[in-house]
C-alpha cells in the first residue's frame, strides 16, 4: 500500500516538478520585465518632476524679487528689471505688471491696449497663483501657463513642464495636486492621467492589461508617465532567455531528485512523518525502584516505533531526526495518549504510582506540553502529581524560559526532573536557579562505579550536589548488585535498569508492578 502511494505521489510530483518551475520562470520573467520597466518609468517621472519643480521655483523666485516693488510701476527702471529677469530666467518667457485687473506693462514695455487679466484659476500652498490655459497675444495665441504673485505675472511655455527626452512610445503628463495638467509629452490619454492621479495619490508604479505606469508626487506637482504594455516584448524576450533555461534546469533537478527518492523508497524522515500520521508509536515502561525497599514506585514511559512490516526502529535513530524536524511534538502527544490509555486504571487505583514522561527542549522552553497534558488528563481521574516530567539538559539552556515552564508545571502538581545529568550543558549555578524536584544520574556515570575509570569519582559529586539542592536522586542503567549497593549506601532514593527489569510493554509492566508494589 505504501509503495503504491509512493509511486503515485512520485509521478504527480514529477509532473508538478516539470510544470511548476517552467510556469514560475515564465511568470517571473514577465514580472521582472514589468518591474524593470516600471523602475525606468519611475526614474523618468522623477527626472521630469525635478525639472518642473525647478521651473516653478525659478518663476516663483523671479516673481518674489519684484515684491515689494522698489521702482515706480512701469517706469523705465521697472521695465528694464523685468526685461533682465526674463532674459536671465530660463523658464520665464515674459513678465507683466498687473494693476486693478489690467495689464499695465511687460518686459517689452508699456502696454498700450486694454488687456484684462483674470484672477488665477487656483492658488498653490505657497501663495503662488496658477492659470493653466492662457492664450495671450504676445504668444500669438499659443497656449501658455501663467504664474502670478501679488502684482506680477509670468508666462511659461507648457513644454517646459515636460522638458525631457524619451522614447516616442512613452507619454508624460505634469499635473498639479488638484489634477490640472500643466504640460504633456506625446499626448497621454487625459482620462488615464486623471484615473492614475486619483488611484495613486501617494505615488507608485503599476501595470494593467494595456499600460505600465509610474506616478511620482512632489511639492504641489505630480508626474505621470505611461507606456503601452505591448512595448515590453524586447525586454520580456531578454528575461526569458535567462530565466526559462533556469526553469528547465530546476525541473530536471526536481525530477532527478524525485527519481532518487523513489528508488530509495523513503528517507527516515519521510517514514517518520508517515509514522506520525498513522500513529505507529507505542510505549514501553522502564520500572523505577525504591532502592531501600525494592518496591516499584513508577515507571519511565519510553516511546517505541514499529513499522507496518514489524521491524523496530531504535529511539536513538529516530528521536534526533524528530527533534530536528519538529516531529517530536506530535510524537510526545501520542506518547501522552498511550500512557493514559495504558495506565489509567492502575493510576486511578493506586495514587502512589507515577509515570515519568520525557519532554523535548522545545516543550520545556515554550511550556506547550502543559496545556496538552491538562486537556488529556481532564476527566480521566488521573492526578497531575502522578505524571512526572523529565527533560534532558538541553531543555534548560534558556534558563528563564525553563524556569517559567517548571514553575507552571509544579503549580499544576507535576514533579520535574533533569534527565541524563552530566552529559549536557548544565552548570551548578543554572541548577540552583531552577526549582527541580529530582536529578537523574546518567548510565555512563553509573557504569564507572567500582571501576578505575577516570570518571568514577563523578558520581558521588553528583549525588552530593543533588543533596545540597534538596533534590531526589534517580540512578539510571543499574545492571549489577554492586552498583545498587553503592548507590544505596549513599542514600540514592531510586534506581532503574536491567538489574530490576528491562523496559516492558504495558501489560508486562503492570504485572511486574503488581509483584513489586507495597503491601
Amino acid at each position: 500500500m505504501r509503495r503504491n502511494r509512493i509511486i503515485i505521489l512520485g509521478v504527480l510530483a514529477a509532473i508538478a516538478g516539470v510544470a511548476v518551475p517552467i510556469t514560475v520562470a515564465w511568470q517571473w520573467s514577465q514580472e521582472r520585465a514589468v518591474a524593470a520597466e516600471q523602475q525606468r518609468l519611475h526614474l523618468l517621472a522623477r527626472h521630469a518632476l525635478m525639472r518642473s519643480e525647478r521651473t516653478f521655483r525659478d518663476a516663483s523666485a523671479a516673481l518674489r524679487s519684484f515684491e515689494p516693488l522698489i521702482e515706480m510701476p512701469c517706469s523705465e527702471a521697472h521695465i528694464q528689471r523685468m526685461r533682465r529677469t526674463t532674459i536671465r530666467t530660463r523658464s520665464v518667457d515674459d513678465i507683466g505688471y498687473v494693476e486693478n485687473g489690467l495689464l499695465k506693462c511687460t518686459s517689452s514695455g508699456i502696454e498700450r491696449d486694454v488687456v484684462k487679466v483674470s484672477p488665477p484659476q487656483f492658488l498653490l500652498d505657497n501663495g503662488i497663483g496658477v492659470d493653466i490655459d492662457l492664450h495671450p497675444s504676445v504668444s500669438a495665441g499659443k497656449k501658455m501657463v501663467g504664474v502670478a504673485y501679488l502684482s506680477h505675472k509670468v508666462l511659461i511655455d507648457p513644454v517646459r513642464f515636460a522638458d525631457v527626452i524619451t522614447d516616442d512610445e512613452i507619454q508624460l503628463a505634469m499635473a498639479t495636486s488638484s489634477g490640472a495638467v500643466l504640460g504633456t509629452l506625446h499626448d497621454p490619454d487625459p482620462a488615464l492621467v486623471k484615473s492614475l492621479m486619483e488611484r495613486e495619490k501617494t505615488g507608485g508604479a503599476g501595470s494593467d492589461a494595456k499600460t505600465i505606469y509610474a506616478v511620482v508626487p512632489g511639492d504641489g506637482l505630480t508626474a505621470i508617465v505611461t507606456e503601452p504594455r505591448s512595448k515590453l516584448e524586447a525586454r520580456l524576450r531578454n528575461e526569458q532567455i535567462v530565466l526559462l533555461p533556469l526553469g528547465l534546469l530546476f525541473a530536471a533537478l526536481i525530477v532527478a531528485g524525485i527519481v532518487w527518492v523513489s528508488r530509495r523508497r523513503l528517507s527516515l524522515l519521510g517514514e517518520l512523518k508517515l509514522a506520525v500520521e498513522q500513529r505507529e508509536f507505542f510505549v514501553h515502561y522502564q520500572p523505577i525502584i525504591a532502592l531501600d525497599t525494592g518496591v516499584c514506585v513508577g515507571a519511565e514511559a519510553l516511546i517505541r516505533w514499529r513499522r507496518p512490516d514489524g521491524s523496530m526502529i531504535r529511539p536513538d535513530l529516530f528521536i534526533p531526526v524528530a527533534e530536528e524536524d519538529g516531529l517530536i511534538l506530535p510524537i510526545t502527544d501520542q506518547l501522552i495518549d498511550n500512557v493514559i490509555a495504558d495506565m489509567r486504571a492502575a493510576l486511578v487505583a493506586d495514587r502512589a504510582l507515577h509515570i515519568a514522561i520525557n519532554l523535548c527542549a522545545s516543550d520545556i522552553e515554550t511550556g506547550r506540553v502543559l496545556d496538552v497534558l491538562e486537556q488529556s488528563l481532564a476527566g480521566t481521574g488521573i492526578e497531575a502529581q502522578q505524571i512526572w516530567l523529565e527533560a534532558t539538559e538541553r531543555g534548560f539552556i534558556n534558563v528563564e524560559a525553563a524556569r517559567t515552564t517548571i514553575e507552571k508545571a509544579r503549580a499544576r502538581g507535576h514533579a520535574v526532573a533533569i534527565d541524563d545529568f552530566g552529559t549536557g550543558y548544565s552548570s551548578l549555578s543554572s541548577l540552583q536557579n531552577l526549582p527541580l524536584d529530582a536529578l537523574k544520574i546518567d548510565k555512563s556515570f553509573v557504569d564507572t562505579i567500582a571501576t578505575d575509570a577516570a570518571t568514577s569519582s563523578v558520581t558521588p559529586h553528583i549525588i552530593d550536589m543533588a543533596r545540597t539542592l534538596n533534590m531526589l536522586v534517580v540512578a539510571e542503567g543499574i545492571e549489577t548488585q554492586a552498583q545498587a549497593d553503592y548507590l544505596l549506601e549513599r542514600k540514592v532514593e531510586f534506581g532503574q535498569g536491567w538489574l530490576f527489569a528491562k523496559a516492558l510493554p504495558a501489560a508486562e509492566f503492570l504485572a511486574f508492578y503488581e509483584s513489586r508494589r507495597p503491601r
